[in-house]
């Protein structure tokens, strides 16, 4: 064979798996079948601005590891991630804190914080009767009552699954935090940020002197591309791979307009979701603020602005979020059972699995997959 790893999609699994596989010795090739590397995270200059062509990328994690490994290859900036939703011209803070409930109620403590919530929950929790919520919106109503949910979630979760929330299965939101302080990161691990530069600079050189195939589909070519090498990596879609004989599995997809405006600063933050249902897009990303703080946003007279559009996906189209209810859960474990069946074939990452992987999970992944083939 003239590679150990034939390394199937050169995304952050992919490339993580090739970095690590690489440094141990081992003769690596990765096919990707875009025209360029590191699937979803890449990003394109437009105007001196690093733009997160697939959405944005945000690396927030708890493990030291994980976050030492990325730094140690590409330093990571301080962007704190802190959302804020606009419901009808109004702003509120994200996640849930004390910021959101004075711009919802005007109370200034957490007890009387605590007071509101607990008020608008027995409210719902009263009308369940004792039966378990049926559905995504009384599932919410019981865990933060009437005000947040629809101001706050019930627009923007029907846009995302283009479903009515009392349509969605309550089990997608299994809990909701509440913050009783004045604190607008959205997330609690300890290290945050974003690489310098962008990620292509990351991925770049995680692929540094590993040879790489673009524009190169995998399933195409499998006959011929399998005899290269002793093993094989596939981070692509899983009922792909089975040429989709049991069906395919959906996903929920999201479509972009990206434009580039003619202000330095648009709408002072890197992301604002739009929850009002009548609103046709999900949020706004202002790519300038994943590097750009304070007063160097104004450095560059341009900036570049993304609507993202939630859609159901069909097939041809890219696929993001995958649908987990129990019909693509049942043909997820088919398909599965075929994947167990396939020889010196490793299936990992979120086509792969179908399953909704976040950036430093999909590192971590690919570090407990490499240590597995060490071992």
């Amino acid at each position: 064979m003239q590679y150990d790893y034939l390394i199937v999609g050169s995304g952050l699994m992919g490339a993580t798996f090739a970095y690590l596989a690489h440094h141990a010795g081992k003769r690596c090739l990765v096919v990707e079948r875009r025209a360029h590397t590191g699937g979803n995270v890449h990003c394109q200059e437009v105007a001196g601005i690093q733009v997160h062509q697939y959405g944005a990328h945000i690396l927030h994690t708890n493990n030291r590891e994980v976050w030492q490994f990325v730094n140690g290859i590409a330093e990571c900036n301080r962007y704190t991630n802190s959302p804020v939703a606009n419901y009808q011209g109004k702003l509120y803070n994200l996640p849930f804190n004390m910021n959101t409930f004075y711009q919802m109620w005007g109370v200034t403590t957490p007890l009387q914080a605590r007071r509101k919530i607990e008020e608008q929950r027995s409210e719902a929790i009263r009308k369940l009767d004792g039966r378990e919520p049926a559905n995504l919106e009384e599932q919410a109503l019981a865990l933060v009552g009437k005000d947040i949910f629809e101001r706050l979630i019930k627009g923007y979760t029907e846009k995302q699954w283009g479903r009515s929330c009392n349509e969605l299965p309550a089990f997608i939101i299994r809990r909701l935090p509440l913050r009783f302080v004045f604190d607008n990161n959205y997330f609690n691990d300890s290290y945050q940020g974003i690489p310098i530069g962008g990620y292509n600079r990351l991925i770049d050189r995680l692929l540094q002197d590993i040879e790489v195939r673009l524009k190169t589909d995998f399933l195409e070519h499998k006959q011929e591309l399998d005899t290269l090498a002793d093993k094989v990596l596939y981070t692509g879609p899983l009922d792909a791979y089975f040429d989709y004989r049991l069906g395919h599995l959906q996903y929920r997809t999201v479509r972009f307009e990206t434009e580039v405006l003619e202000t330095p600063n648009y709408q002072g933050n890197a992301v604002v979701n739009y929850t009002d249902r009548d609103v046709p897009y999900t949020r706004i990303i202002e790519h300038k603020h994943f590097e750009q703080f304070g007063p160097a946003v104004y450095d560059n007279p341009q900036t570049v602005i993304s609507k993202e559009y939630s859609m159901e996906w069909m097939p041809g189209m890219e696929p993001y979020y995958p649908v987990n209810d129990e019909k693509n859960s049942a043909l997820l474990r088919e398909y599965q059972t075929l994947a167990a069946k396939e020889e010196n074939v490793i299936f990992a990452g979120r086509l792969a699995e179908y399953k909704y992987y976040d950036m430093a999970p999909t590192i971590e992944r690919a570090m407990q997959l490499w240590s597995k083939e060490e071992a």
